[in-house]
Formats: C-alpha cells, sequence, structure tokens
C-alpha cells in the first residue's frame, strides 16, 4: 500500500479539528460556496459563529481555502475544498 505525504497531512488535520470544523467539511461538496451557504449547510445563522467555530479552523487547518486569498473579506468571497 502507497501512502501519499498528502494523505497523511490530512489525516492528521482531520483528528485535530473540531467536531463543528468536520461536520462543515462533511457537508460540503466540490463547489464553492459562500459564507451564507456554509451557514445554511451547517444549520447556523449567526455569521460570527460560523466563522470563528466552522470556517476559520477548517481554513487553518488547510482544509478548505478561499476563492480570493489577498481579499478575504471580498463581497465575492467563496470557500471551497482545499484538492
Amino acid at each position: 500500500m502507497i501512502v501519499l505525504a498528502s494523505d497523511h497531512v490530512t489525516a492528521q488535520a482531520a483528528v485535530q479539528v473540531s467536531d463543528q470544523v468536520q461536520h462543515l467539511i462533511s457537508a460540503l461538496r466540490q463547489d464553492d460556496y459562500t459564507l451564507a451557504e456554509l451557514m445554511q449547510l451547517v444549520g447556523l445563522t449567526h455569521r460570527a459563529i460560523v466563522q470563528r467555530n466552522y470556517l476559520n479552523p477548517a481554513i487553518e487547518a488547510g482544509l478548505i481555502k478561499r476563492t480570493i486569498p489577498d481579499n478575504p473579506k471580498s463581497p465575492k468571497q467563496r470557500y471551497r475544498l482545499k484538492r
């Protein structure tokens, strides 16, 4: 069996993330999502909570990336699973 380094890193990151982040990751598909769409996916309505407890930890763990990384607060910002 061949294990790629990226698979190993992803597995380590998955172990270290919270249940909230795991919930967010499991809800995502291969599309790009706005913050509002991510909030719908996890069933929450408070933007700051979703950003603090779900989105930011997922970005820091390298599981999700911004579509406009140079401008995180862009109104056109979307998020996707990191491939």
